[in-house]
């Protein structure tokens, strides 16, 4: 999931790729921007990643969270428009003379994957703009905001900031945004944690799908799971998930990653493997934990628990009911903010 600045009253997302500014002259940028919704954010950015768009700004009229507030060193906010439910998603591709970028090109190309995404939920709008901007410095952007924080007992930090005197006997997970991928700070991903730390053992086998930047299944080997495994479409999670590995001093033999559709794919499935998991935990939209649902079944051993979270909170009972049609008992609903964490048992 994602952080928050404010730009022009709204609510931004930002999520960067490695990308640094060249001493000297100034770099070009073409910026193409999705109308949306906000509701679509997420997998839209996800899939866009396989055709190469690698970073992505988010401007919505979301309210931020306190947590936000305090991130930014803000006690007051200028008063913003009411959230409309429409998110404007802009990708940045540099483009020189060694790399002349064809917008018609890549403009079908994300027709395309919206396209394919219709079919399976609303993406609002999907019209596209094309325009030009300069000298963006996506990293050292994201230092203005991103500074270290608190999930309970937990210190994440990232790397530019040091570990205080006090903190250094806490559980600390060190990780910098600059992928596309989560840090820890959004309320679906704080429910995941909680849930996942009444639950997991020493003997615990886990199974993270959409594992992103692995941020889920790092922390439960944190506290001490005996292995996990993570699955994602997004080629990319694969360099964030080691990096965040590396950070963290997790050895390679404890997370194996894997890259595919879950739901769809058999190959994938047999891959992760049946009735192996003790817990499966799935931080993704509600749209996608449907589907998911009945097929992530297969992979939980008897008793087994599913977490789920990415649930807005309009979108519960359709989750809930999912959960149950899959022959799941609920054991458990938790709150933050406007999201649910629904979990089962096997």
């Amino acid at each position: 999931m994602q952080n928050s600045v404010m730009q022009e009253e709204i609510s931004c997302y930002w999520r960067t790729g490695y990308v640094t500014r060249r001493e000297g002259f100034f770099m070009k940028w073409k910026k193409f921007t999705i109308k949306t919704i906000t509701e679509a954010e997420d997998i839209i950015i996800s899939t866009l990643y396989d055709i190469g768009l690698e970073g992505a700004q988010i401007e919505d009229k979301i309210p931020l969270t306190p947590l936000e507030k305090e991130q930014m060193f803000v006690d007051i906010l200028p008063d913003a428009p009411e959230d409309d439910g429409i998110a404007y998603l802009s990708f940045f591709v540099e483009e020189n003379e060694n790399n002349l970028i064809n917008t018609d090109e890549i403009t079908a190309n994300i027709h395309r994957e919206l396209d394919i995404l219709r079919n399976f939920m609303d993406v609002g709008e999907g019209t596209i703009m094309v325009s030009e901007t300069e000298d963006i410095d996506w990293i050292n952007n994201w230092k203005q905001f991103f500074h270290q924080f608190y999930i309970d007992d937990l210190l994440v930090i990232p790397s530019w900031e040091e570990i205080q005197p006090a903190d250094r006997d806490k559980k600390v997970l060190h990780i910098d945004p600059g992928t596309a991928f989560g840090t820890g700070m959004h309320e679906t991903t704080q429910l995941c944690i909680r849930q996942l730390k009444k639950y997991i053992t020493s003997k615990t086998e886990l199974l993270d799908v959409g594992t992103g930047s692995g941020v889920l299944a790092i922390i439960s080997l944190l506290y001490g799971i005996k292995h996990a495994v993570g699955t994602d479409l997004d080629p990319c999670a694969i360099e964030a998930v080691q990096e965040n590995m590396a950070a963290n001093n997790i050895a390679p033999e404890c997370f194996e990653m894997m890259i595919g559709n879950l739901i769809t794919d058999k190959i994938v499935q047999d891959k992760v493997g049946y009735e192996k998991y003790d817990i499966v935990v799935a931080n993704i939209l509600a749209d996608v934990l449907v589907p998911l649902t009945p097929v992530i079944v297969n992979q939980l051993k008897p008793g087994g628990v599913y977490i789920t979270s990415g649930i807005i909170d309009n979108k519960e009972q359709i989750v809930r009911d999912a959960v149950e049609a899959a022959g799941l008992e609920v054991i458990e609903v938790t709150y933050q903010g406007e999201w649910v964490s629904v979990t089962a048992r096997k």
